[in-house]
């Protein structure tokens, strides 16, 4: 009925469709795979279930006064004023790491209540300047 090209050419558009196909469902499945959700402490506090396997991120605000330094380990209290989850951390914290300001950690949780951090995000607000631009503006 068809003749040998309209068959070839219906053939190469078919395996064209399914490679494209097979090739966005590996990347949305890796992606999946990679993809940390960010959550709050309400959320966490509203989870049904906890996997402790399972690596999430953490955000909101480092809540006043809860900071304390020990010589390798640094622990601190996230809060989205409505809940809080207490955070422990061993490593460097970033400069514009705060009281008062933005917090992305990334780690595990213990329970509901305690959180292990593995990397700690500091958030700036949209506001935000370097040092460098800042000085050089100010100079002009």
């Amino acid at each position: 009925m068809y003749g040998r090209k309209v068959k070839l050419r219906f053939l190469f558009v078919v395996i064209i469709l399914i490679t494209l196909i097979l090739t966005t469902f590996l990347i949305l499945k890796s992606l999946e795979e990679n993809v940390v959700y960010f959550q709050s402490p309400s959320e966490i506090k509203s989870l049904s279930e906890i996997d402790k396997s399972k690596k999430i991120r953490v955000g909101g605000m480092v809540k006043n006064d809860s900071i304390s330094i020990s010589s390798n380990e640094v622990n601190f209290i996230i809060t989205d004023f409505k809940n809080e989850i207490n955070v422990t951390y061993s490593g460097a914290v970033p400069n514009l790491f705060a009281e008062g300001k933005g917090v992305v950690a990334e780690g595990f949780l213990k329970d509901r209540n305690f959180f292990s951090a593995i990397k700690i995000l500091a958030k700036h607000d949209e506001n935000y300047m370097p040092p460098e631009v800042k000085e050089a503006l100010g100079e002009k």
